[in-house]
């Protein structure tokens, strides 16, 4: 029987567990992203890599991912639908599996028109709650065509909520989704209502699914105003943008804010998920003030 990962293990023994995000380079000198792993090694249970985020083109999630485990941090491989048909994800999650990577986040990727590249033809031949079948089904040891397989795979399968989703329902209703479909760990939204994400994770929780709340770090009153402008699902409230501009130093604010909600997530949720955008060099600071 194949091992677990560590972030499996951590969240089944239920342990507060604690992720990170790691974004691949936008070429191939990785040196800068080993030295942010190297950083966040003894602090985190495992880091995320992601599949070019917000749709600019950066090296592979699935090389990012192998590079991490060869530095001794567990990677979650994030996939997403935007890139690839279905023949090249089932190929892909092999691959992860076969090098050894056992976590993986499947979503549905931003949009091409968000990022570098707004000419490339967006693929989405699956969706996220597809993707994550795809992904079980490759478990139970055959394709997606019913073959069978030459060694199936033993993948940690996660995907992703967004709890502030206005409305609630059609998430609600993925969100049962991609647990009937095989997911067993989820990362939210960024998050900044911890009352309203305490009342959702108690109406959502069941044995057997974790979720790991979303904080991202605010660097600054700006960016918050952009989350706010910008990002769907994320509503970052008055009071937190008044303690940044209020502040003599708005990313030192930000981390004491970011170490506040972990402290607050600890209390009643299965783990955190930190995001801190070119900014990992605090997820050390975030998780100590914590």
């Amino acid at each position: 029987m194949d091992e677990k990962s560590q972030l499996q293990e951590c969240l089944e023994n239920g342990e507060f567990a604690i992720t990170a995000e790691i974004c691949p380079p936008r070429g191939t000198d990785v040196k800068n992203f080993l030295k942010k792993a190297e950083l966040l090694k003894e602090c985190i249970v495992a880091a995320n890599v992601t599949d070019n985020q917000r749709a600019v083109m950066r090296l592979s999630s699935l090389a990012a991912s192998t590079l991490l485990l060869r530095a001794g941090v567990e990677p979650v491989f994030q996939l997403t639908c935007r890139d690839r048909n279905r023949i090249a994800i089932q190929s892909d999650l092999l691959g992860a599996s076969v090098l050894g990577i056992k976590n993986v986040l499947l979503l549905t990727g931003d949009h091409v028109s968000c990022g570098d590249h707004r000419g490339a033809k967006p693929v989405f031949d699956l969706d996220a709650i597809q993707l994550v079948h795809t992904a079980n089904t490759l478990n139970s040891g055959v394709n997606l065509n019913g073959t069978a397989l030459r060694g199936g795979t033993a993948l940690h399968l996660g995907a992703v909520v967004s709890p502030d989703a206005d409305p609630w329902e059609p998430e609600e209703i993925k969100f049962e989704k991609k647990i009937a479909a095989g997911a067993t760990f989820f990362q939210s939204q960024a998050i900044y209502d911890m009352d309203k994400f305490k009342r959702f994770f108690e109406g959502v929780k069941r044995p057997g699914i974790k979720i790991l709340g979303g904080i991202l770090l605010l660097k600054s009153a700006k960016m918050a105003h952009f989350l706010n402008k910008n990002v769907p699902g994320v509503d970052v409230p008055p009071h937190l943008i008044e303690q940044l501009e209020g502040a003599t130093d708005e990313l030192e604010k930000g981390i004491e804010i970011a170490s506040r909600q972990v402290r607050e997530l600890k209390a009643f949720c299965d783990g955190a998920h930190i995001m801190a955008i070119s900014q990992e060099v605090s997820v050390p600071k975030i998780i100590a003030g914590a």
